[in-house]
């Protein structure tokens, strides 16, 4: 009777470790994915933010702006204009 007893308290330690080891797994796996829930929500704000700040450098002002003060660049003059006409070519 006395090795019963033996054995069964040692399969109730074990099992109580295993239960300990599997909270400590799964705490420590809880852990990890509120980190990458984290990092997954600024990544998302940055995204944002980035075509929030593409949008706005690519009006049509800005591209303008930019073409006339930095490069130096002028809309042409309507005398200038030559506009070349295209025949299509029979199918």
């Amino acid at each position: 009777m006395a090795r019963i007893n033996v054995f069964l308290l040692l399969l109730v330690i074990a099992c109580a470790l295993g239960v300990i080891t599997a909270q400590h797994h799964a705490r420590k796996v809880f852990a990890e994915l509120e980190g990458e829930q984290a990092a997954a929500q600024k990544l998302e704000t940055e995204w944002t933010q980035l075509q929030l700040e593409q949008g706005t450098w690519a009006t049509n002002r800005r591209v303008e702006s930019v073409a006339s003060k930095r490069l130096g660049m002028r809309a042409p003059d309507a005398v200038t204009t030559v506009v070349v006409a295209i025949e299509e070519m029979p199918r």
